[in-house]
């Protein structure tokens, strides 16, 4: 019995010694391998950002192109731009009262016998008005004795015909265009009028050329979309424009030496007043304004052949261009003249539509304007009109 307990105990302390064997050779291997892991988590730790790779660029979006407009719409801002043409149109009853309130349908507008589309219609108390102001003092008018009731008459005028928005320019006709007032309100215009001085000596008159000079700075100054109206107070004679200068010259020279002018130079004095008046239809036309005359010679207007000429040449610009020549009676009969003016500017339309933009620059275009529903009243409005020139 004891031999079995002894190898029992000796292989029981067999196995404890193989066990305590393997676990001291054991022990060694794995305080190695910590070590190992140990140093690898270190020398993790330990890489730098300049190790590591460098990141994917962003994507850069790419810019999503504008749309074109389709081809009709490319048509139609050509159509909206082309020659817009602006018709002053005055439409009085027949007592000679402003008539207010038209629109669009009551007129009708044709060009060259066809009619037109009326793209808008300007109400007289809502676009501004521009005037340019022309006061004869050369000694063929300023030699009259009512030389100051002229200047008050026409600074009336302006004050009651005259907004806020409104501008008012003043010139004077003697022998050269002179601006002493440009565009300004009603009170400063009409002041600078009263403050002209008659002239005290014989001067020349160069009444074309002043006409033109205020035709072409209303063109140059006035927005495009104003009333521009040019009135004279003169008896529209001329004898030192450029234009008839030189003859007009030797007509007096000759008259001052009491010789007769040769009828062959009359025939061609004729002839340059003729052409002077057609060229400054054509300015006054070229600039889109209405153009009115007064008188103040009366009736004697009518009694010698200069003075007759000079008034027809005031009537043909005044025709043409939609206005009115008036020649009062008297001295009383001048204010009721300022009123008539003020009534036809009050009930002055600017009657807007598109020419055909085919139609050549400088080449007259005749236009008629009616109001086919209104048979009683009088309506005055420009002949025709320039096209102007492509921008």
């Amino acid at each position: 019995m004891r031999p079995a307990y002894w190898r029992h105990e000796s292989g029981s302390m067999t196995v404890k010694m193989t066990l305590g064997i393997s676990g001291k050779l054991l022990r060694p291997a794995v305080l190695v391998g910590l070590l190992v892991l140990f140093l690898m988590a270190i020398a993790a730790q330990g890489q730098t950002v300049k190790d590591l790779p460098p990141p994917p660029p962003v994507p850069k979006p790419k810019p999503t192109p504008t749309p074109k407009p389709p081809a009709d719409e490319v048509l139609d801002v050509v159509r909206v731009s082309s020659n817009l043409v602006m018709v002053p149109v005055s439409v009085t009853d027949s007592q000679g009262q402003p008539v207010q309130g038209l629109k669009v349908p009551d007129f009708r507008l044709e060009e060259e016998g066809r009619q037109q589309e009326i793209a808008e219609i300007g109400d007289p108390e809502q676009v501004p008005l521009d005037i340019a102001i022309l006061f004869d003092i050369s000694s063929s008018v300023s030699q009259k004795d009512f030389f100051a009731f002229q200047q008050n008459a026409a600074a009336t005028f302006l004050r009651e015909v005259m907004k806020p928005a409104d501008k008012a320019s003043v010139f004077t006709i003697a022998g050269q265009p002179t601006m002493v007032q440009p565009l300004a309100s009603a009170e400063t215009a009409a002041a600078k009028i009263l403050s002209i001085p008659a002239a005290t000596v014989s001067v020349a008159t160069a009444f074309y050329d002043t006409v033109s000079a205020a035709a072409k700075y209303l063109n140059d100054n006035s927005p495009g979309r104003h009333r521009r109206v040019i009135v004279v107070i003169s008896d529209g004679d001329d004898n030192f424009s450029e234009r008839i200068r030189d003859l007009s010259i030797a007509e007096a020279r000759a008259n001052l030496k009491g010789e007769l002018t040769p009828a062959t130079s009359l025939v061609a004095l004729q002839g340059k007043h003729r052409l002077a008046v057609q060229e400054v239809q054509q300015n006054v036309q070229k600039a889109d304004a209405t153009f009115y005359s007064v008188n103040p010679g009366g009736p004697s207007v009518q009694l010698n052949q200069i003075s007759t000429r000079a008034q027809n040449g005031m009537r043909t610009i005044a025709d043409a261009t939609g206005g009115t020549a008036f020649v009062p009676d008297s001295d009383k009969d001048l204010e009721r003249v300022f009123r008539q003016v003020a009534a036809e500017l009050r009930g002055q339309y600017l009657v807007q539509y598109y020419a055909n933009s085919e139609a050549p620059a400088g080449q007259f275009r005749r236009i008629l304007v009616t109001v086919p529903g209104r048979p009683d009243v009088r309506i005055r409005a420009r002949q025709g009109y320039y096209p102007k020139k492509a921008q």
